[in-house]
């Protein structure tokens, strides 16, 4: 629903009574292919014994379902189930974007032109039902129909009587498997320096700062990282939260360089 704009509500000072009515998926699937070419069907509300009873009947015309085996049609009896609305309050609103023909209730259309997007309230819903088809030879096929294909599997086998040859080859290693397995190998032939030589290089680069991530360490010292944070543990601390989130700083019984001074406020 647009943000902007005045609801047209119309609808509610004429006091409009509408059904909110469940269909199934295929008859609304058939409804939308007339869509411009006239009436659906027909609707048919009787008093039997002083019930109210409401069916649907499809059109002919209507009952063909593309890609379904031809034999297989939409059924066109469809009872209604009559449901009470309840403690519910509910109400039909249509929306109408800029640009696009605005359809009344009585089917007659005028053009919104480059007006902003009109929201109108059409009714309120004073009836709830459901319309399920009939039990009948032709509702049956095309149930069955609809689950021999939701049971197709999605992919198949196929086999091939030559080679494919166009553009989409597969590929036998991506390159971020490479970029991997490189970073892997270059990581492998660092050699494990004794360990005082490594203490010697990190001692001084904590002299010029005071936190480093990991990898940077990586770069001054050249050691395999699970060498290198073995070390660490010893004379370092991670930190793991606050300003300076996932970097090592020194142990204060190792540290060179000068603190800032707290000044009060």
């Amino acid at each position: 629903m647009s943000e902007k704009g005045e609801v047209d509500l119309t609808g509610a000072k004429q006091n409009t009574g509408v059904w909110l009515v469940k269909v199934p998926k295929y008859l609304s699937q058939q409804w939308a292919k007339a869509s411009g070419r006239g009436d659906v069907g027909k609707l048919r509300i009787s008093k039997n014994q002083g019930k109210t009873e409401v069916s649907f009947t499809l059109n002919e015309d209507l009952t063909a379902i593309e890609g379904i085996d031809k034999t297989v049609r939409a059924p066109r009896e469809h009872p209604f189930t009559m449901q009470t609305v309840g403690g519910q309050t509910l109400a039909v609103f249509t929306e109408t974007t800029a640009g696009q023909s605005e359809e009344r209730s009585d089917g007659s259309s005028s053009g919104s032109g480059a007006g902003p997007d009109k929201v109108a309230l059409e009714g309120v819903v004073v009836q709830r039902a459901e319309c399920r088809p009939a039990v009948s030879e032709s509702y049956m096929r095309l149930k069955r129909m609809q689950i021999e294909e939701s049971s197709k599997p999605v992919r198949l086998s196929q086999q091939l009587d030559k080679a494919v040859t166009n553009n989409y080859k597969p590929v036998a290693n991506h390159e971020y498997n490479l970029k991997y397995d490189r970073k892997r190998k270059e990581e492998g032939k660092r050699a494990r320096a004794d360990k005082q030589q490594v203490l010697d290089m990190l001692f001084p680069a904590f002299e010029k700062h005071q936190y480093y991530n990991i990898k940077d360490l990586v770069d001054i010292t050249k050691q395999p990282v699970t060498y290198l944070k073995d070390i660490l543990h010893d004379i370092g601390i991670y930190n793991v939260k606050g300003t300076h989130k996932n970097t090592w700083e020194l142990k204060p019984e190792y540290r060179h360089y000068q603190m800032e001074e707290k000044t009060d406020d």
